[in-house]
């Protein structure tokens, strides 16, 4: 009996096939493959240890994996093969952002300078690498107020406006989480990925997390790929829901099949594999005792 879907989006923005990440003796993720689709926010999940991060940190350049093929397809139809690329090209040409489950971010220049900074590179370009904007030439000034123009709508975006002059460092942990989404989406992405973005979140701020989430989305049409582990976040925005453990996929669907599925269940409540045919048995009786299933 299995319970995994063979899920194929129509329009994949993201592809990753057989990836393997070994560390010495240990095979962190094994043969691990799946879709994310344009447009959609994807949420990859699982138990502490499963091995997420480690998918992140292979999507993101951070490590090149062992085994395995990670494509990027843009909205031009250009396609990037991400493990062959360094991380700072991954984020320059294939134009994918990320986040940290640790705050990163410069705690001594103000909110505004925050945004700024990640837009560095267009800056740099436009200023002829320091002469044209020591000379104070039109391109330069024009690139710098569309630089400025650009981060106080995000900064709007995520209800931080307000605190644009305020060191970063001042921020409540909410606002820092928003101010780094907000300072990834100034990069122009297509794929924004947030590892646990509501870590330490109390629920008026993952509130705000999911309506920030959800307009990014709407709005721009970025795709989103988050871990989290909390799931009433996962549950409520996500339109696509993998599963690992051991670094393995055991799931792989939208959010009620994933809810549903024994193996998840039994994998989040602990159970050895052993176990997994009498959870399964437990669970379909008490489905019947309430009416069926619901999938």
């Amino acid at each position: 009996m299995t319970f995994e879907t063979n899920t194929m989006t129509k329009d994949p923005i993201l592809k990753v096939e057989h990836l393997s990440m070994r560390f010495g003796g240990l095979m962190a993720i094994n043969d691990f493959s799946f879709e994310a689709a344009r447009g959609d926010i994807t949420a990859l999940i699982g138990p502490n240890g499963a091995g997420k991060t480690t998918v992140f940190n292979c999507i993101t350049g951070f490590y090149k994996p062992t085994m395995g093929m990670i494509t990027m397809r843009q909205k031009s139809g250009d396609e990037f093969l991400l493990e062959r690329l360094p991380d700072f090209e991954i984020t320059k040409r294939a134009k994918v952002a990320r986040t940290f489950q640790n705050i990163r971010m410069f705690s001594g220049m103000t909110v505004l300078e925050n945004l700024l900074v990640a837009q560095h590179n267009k800056l740099m370009q436009a200023s002829g690498y320091t002469v044209l904007g020591l000379l104070g030439f039109p391109t330069y000034r024009q690139a710098a107020k569309d630089s400025t123009e650009l981060a106080r709508h995000w900064l709007e975006k995520a209800s931080l406006i307000d605190r644009a002059d305020d060191p970063a460092g001042d921020l409540p942990y909410g606002a820092q989480r928003r101010l780094e989404i907000a300072r990834a989406m100034c990069t122009g992405p297509e794929l924004l990925c947030l590892d646990e973005p509501a870590a330490g979140l109390n629920p008026r701020e993952s509130h705000a997390l999911n309506e920030l989430l959800q307009s990014i989305r709407a709005e721009t049409g970025t795709s989103i790929l988050l871990i989290e582990h909390d799931m009433s976040v996962v549950m409520e925005i996500s339109d696509h829901v993998v599963v690992l453990e051991y670094g393995q996929k055991i799931s792989d669907g939208n959010p009620d099949f994933v809810k549903n599925d024994p193996r998840v269940i039994a994998a989040y409540l602990g159970v050895e594999d052993e176990e997994v045919e009498e959870v399964i048995e437990q669970i379909v009786e008490i489905e019947s005792e309430h009416g069926g299933t619901q999938q």
